[in-house]
């Protein structure tokens, strides 16, 4: 029986198969099943068969019959951003190393689609779960108890939420944060602005209260400002409320926030953005009011973007493993979905300060 098929011909069936090769159906379907047993000389011949044929397995069958869809379900706040397309970057290389695929799904930062997306996620019989949750540090998440109830594998990334008993993945943003801070203050800056911070309506209306809102944000923008504040209070650098922006959701807010912190009477000589709409939104506001960088405000960005270093000048940033935290990500739940039973743990990486030119000492007052 000849092998060759033209390539509009659907994808042959197990019976042709097990036909061509001249061995049983069920045998076959052992072979391409990956079960069973099954002498390597024939199953040599039976997949040397398939694959001549064009046979694509049915993963419908394949996990109704090994209780697994080799599917890994990834859910991110924003599948545009550049941090998380290169933690996607990792996750996917990992996956596609063990012989996974990946279905992603992004919420926008909204916590229904969030729920929507699990539940596309386990409709789908994913064999386990990344998720950036969408929701502050202290959130209740009921939406993943469909997840607890079908035992199914799921890693936190990037965030963490007190609620979730779940491996976890994340960057070690206080200390990040810390260290960029610190720079600024040893050139001499006192007046530094943070741009971005938790979302709330309302102005903290000292530390005390900030730490309170740092409470319901989410974990890696609450991490970022305690290290804010760790490098203020180490140095003996009072807390000013109106130096630290609120309800900063894009491009446009942060441009419209820095420029009423630039608008102040003792404005900051610098910024420390800590996302990239944050430090878009500082330069255009630094643009609008004609000064320049780092000669009249210093500037430090968080990500290490493609076009960081090509910029005029340079922009010193926090680096954050991207490729990394994914690799480490898809390897931790891979691991859970193998059945692995270590006690939960969270892995914390650390971000590298690349310092270049768009910090200097204050300008003479």
């Amino acid at each position: 029986m000849s092998t060759e098929r033209d390539h509009r011909t659907p994808s042959p069936t197990i019976s042709e198969v097990a036909e061509a090769a001249g061995v049983g159906r069920a045998t076959v379907a052992r072979t391409l099943g990956g079960y069973g047993s099954v002498s390597p000389k024939t199953r040599d011949r039976i997949l040397a068969v398939a694959k001549e044929l064009g046979y694509r397995p049915n993963t419908i069958a394949r996990s109704m019959t090994t209780g697994e869809t080799r599917t890994l379900g990834v859910v991110l706040a924003d599948v545009g951003n550049p941090f998380f397309a290169g933690v996607l970057r990792g996750i996917s290389d990992a996956a596609r190393t063990a012989d996974y695929d990946v279905i992603v799904l992004s919420t926008d930062e909204d916590l229904q689609r969030e729920a929507d997306a699990i539940e596309v996620l386990v409709d789908k019989q994913v064999d386990g779960i990344a998720l950036a949750p969408a929701a502050g540090r202290s959130a209740t998440l009921p939406h993943l108890e469909i997840v607890h109830k079908r035992e199914i594998p799921l890693v936190l990334l990037d965030r963490l939420v007190d609620t979730v008993d779940a491996d976890a993945v994340v960057i070690n943003n206080r200390e990040a944060s810390r260290q960029a801070v610190t720079s600024l203050i040893e050139q001499g800056h006192r007046r530094i602005a943070f741009v971005w911070g938790p979302v709330t309506t309302e102005p903290a209306a000292d530390a005390d209260d900030l730490r309170r809102i740092i409470d319901h944000a989410l974990w890696s923008d609450g991490e970022r400002l305690l290290g804010y504040l760790d490098a203020l209070e180490l140095a003996g650098i009072p807390f000013d409320t109106s130096l630290v922006t609120h309800v900063v959701k894009n491009e446009t807010q942060a441009t419209r926030a820095v420029l009423g912190m630039l608008s102040l009477s003792d404005a900051p000589t610098a910024i420390f953005a800590t996302e990239t709409d944050a430090l878009t939104g500082s330069l255009r506001a630094l643009r609008q009011r004609g000064l320049r960088c780092p000669e009249d405000v210093s500037l430090i960005g968080f990500d290490d973007s493609s076009w960081a270093s090509v910029m005029t000048p340079p922009m010193s940033v926090v680096a954050q493993p991207m490729h990394q935290l994914g690799e480490l990500t898809a390897e931790c739940l891979l691991a859970r979905v193998g059945g692995s039973d270590a006690p939960v743990a969270v892995h914390v990486l650390e971000a590298d300060f690349v310092e270049r030119a768009s910090v200097a000492p204050p300008p003479a007052r």
